[in-house]
């Protein structure tokens, strides 16, 4: 899955800012984080981040680090070594997958990620994004909808 762009996160950041005071506060950043399946408390969160709330370019570098600390210089998603590794890489990515999974049936569907993406401010009706080409780039069995094998290809691919 590609990195967000400037864009994108300015959109997150505005839906964030409830208050509009120009700043995310831990609490809001929580809401966030909980929404696609990351549990922090906000103590944690202060003690990572190490300030009370973030401006934009504040939420924009702590993407950054975050987005970093998963990718290698090549570019693509680090892989970890060895079995536990890759134990928690499949924990983590069913973790993932159960955010999109909204109905619990076990495939994410064109409905499923629009609605996941809306969540998050990344999608309403005038953003150009197509949910159905999104699905069908990746539903390597032409169902219409992701399982979970298709839902992994699609986040261990190379980030350009």
């Amino acid at each position: 899955m590609s990195r967000l762009g400037t864009g994108d996160l300015r959109r997150i950041f505005k839906n964030l800012d409830k208050n509009g005071d120009a700043q995310v506060s831990l609490k809001e950043l929580k809401r966030l984080l909980e929404k696609i399946g990351v549990h922090q408390n906000v103590d944690e969160l202060k003690l990572s981040i190490g300030i009370p709330s973030l401006d934009f370019d504040e939420l924009l570098y702590f993407y950054e680090s975050i987005s970093s600390e998963r990718t290698m210089g090549s570019g693509s998603l680090e892989l970890p070594e060895g079995n536990e590794g890759d134990g928690d890489q499949e924990t983590d990515l069913a973790e993932a997958f159960k955010v999109f999974d909204l109905n619990d049936d076990g495939f994410i569907s064109c409905e499923e990620l629009q609605n996941v993406l809306s969540r998050l401010g990344l999608w309403d009706e005038r953003s150009g994004i197509d949910c159905n080409n999104m699905i069908c780039a990746y539903d390597t069995n032409s169902g219409g909808r992701l399982d979970f094998e298709e839902f992994k290809r699609m986040m261990l691919i190379t980030i350009p």
